[in-house]
């Protein structure tokens, strides 16, 4: 599955409308180069299910920011700066997967460690227009199907 968002509040949009589908235990891999709006997203997501609106900045220096809702944590984390998947471990990573919402931006340093039922999104600029956006949508998990028709 693929979408293309002409305008970033047309990327924000989608993002409230999936994050008001998911709950613990739901992967997002976000994938793309510096600037493809993969924080963007996370942050419209996160943002919309917060129980008292609240600043989410990018977590590149902290690895990782935990937001508490009604619902419970989503977890919010930018890997960008990790060398070895054997830090996801030290993070507490793992056990969020199965805990939490997990929003993880440069899933590639995950390696085997990233959960098989995750949803990865591929962020892509589009060269002759900035601000719009291209997203490609892989799961392997049957559950993914719905949601994304759901919230497109």
């Amino acid at each position: 599955m693929s979408l293309t968002f002409e305008t970033p509040e047309e990327t924000a949009a989608f993002a409230r409308r999936l994050g008001a589908l998911l709950h613990a235990g739901h992967v997002l891999l976000l994938e793309g180069e510096i600037g493809a709006g993969k924080t963007h997203f996370a942050r419209a997501l996160i943002q919309s299910r917060l129980d008292t609106p609240e600043d989410v900045p990018s977590p590149t220096f902290t690895l990782v920011q935990t937001y508490e809702t009604s619902e419970g944590e989503i977890w919010h984390c930018d890997l960008y700066r990790l060398t070895a998947p054997e830090e996801i471990e030290e993070l507490g990573l793992i056990d969020a997967f199965e805990s939490a919402i997990c929003v993880i931006e440069w899933p590639d340093r995950l390696g085997p460690l990233a959960p098989a039922s995750a949803l990865t999104m591929r962020f892509r600029t589009d060269e002759s227009d900035v601000a719009t956006r291209h997203v490609d949508f892989h799961w392997s998990t049957p559950g993914w199907t719905g949601l994304l028709e759901d919230a497109a």
